[in-house]
């Protein structure tokens, strides 16, 4: 299986699991930044070098050496649930891709025979019950995860948890995992954990939104999203995500966590 979702600075200063949803744009970017002085131009996700990552062949030997031994500080950073799910319909399922399209071509009108689900027209610009369709949506999140059906979970509403554990599992060992919410004490805890070729001053860093603007602008607060049953999907689908992580699952509207992250319960779960 290896490494599935890891980057590495090519100074193989720091290792970070990507956790879609949750910053990785930014923290790819800061990244990038550590060791060449400048930003990446364009979306992190399409870099192909200046960076390893598993998903490039000639990363997947220097990762896995690294990550086996341990060699180097790593890291990954996670997000309130109900905040991800939600951010994850507007922008994969409402929204039009950087490459102009719909996310995974026939996926949204398949989505919109099957669940009754309405995106804002062609354009996603355009007025519809954002509630009614997001609750339809969490139907079709579920039946992905529970039953790999209509297609199997996509890795922007899979749980958190599950990436979390490739890593654990194939040797890996995680040295902090932060929340988005608290982005800028997390990040600046690893920056001063590990050297870097090239200082970064956080406070001057833009925050790399990529999917920012790709759909309708959310019309709600998150709490009115979430009803009785759509809490219960929620909790069935990210029971484990809540528990490990710390986020308060009884109250829909608190994005911030409850508690604090225990990094040996995070090894002892994600590993057995």
């Amino acid at each position: 299986m290896g490494f599935p979702g890891t980057w590495m600075t090519e100074s193989e200063s720091v290792v970070y699991r990507v956790v879609p949803k949750c910053a990785c744009s930014t923290i790819g970017q800061i990244l990038f930044y550590s060791d060449h002085g400048e930003f990446f131009e364009g979306d992190i996700h399409d870099a192909k070098g200046g960076l390893h990552k598993w998903a490039l062949e000639h990363s997947q030997g220097p990762i896995t050496r690294n990550v086996r031994g341990q060699r180097s500080y790593a890291f990954t950073c996670v997000r309130n649930p109900y905040t991800r799910i939600l951010s994850s319909f507007f922008d994969k399922i409402c929204g039009i891709q950087r490459n102009g399209r719909r996310y995974r071509g026939n996926l949204v009108p398949k989505l919109a025979y099957e669940y009754g689900i309405e995106v804002g027209g062609e354009d996603g610009k355009q007025e519809f019950d954002q509630i009614a369709s997001f609750r339809r949506f969490l139907l079709f999140a579920r039946d992905t995860i529970r039953w790999r059906r209509p297609m199997d979970p996509d890795i922007h509403w899979s749980a958190m948890s599950g990436h979390v554990s490739t890593f654990i599992h194939n040797g890996g060992r995680y040295n902090k995992i932060f929340w988005t919410e608290d982005f800028n004490s997390g990040m600046q805890d690893v920056l001063d954990a590990i050297e870097t070729p090239h200082a970064v001053d956080l406070a001057a860093i833009p925050r790399f939104n990529e999917s920012e603007g790709h759909g309708p602008k959310r019309a709600h607060p998150v709490e009115d999203y979430f009803d009785d049953l759509s809490m219960h999907l929620v909790y069935e689908i990210y029971k484990r995500d809540f528990e490990l992580f710390k986020y308060d699952f009884e109250n829909p509207g608190n994005k911030m966590p409850v508690g604090e992250i225990d990094l040996e319960e995070v090894h002892a779960k994600l590993g057995e």
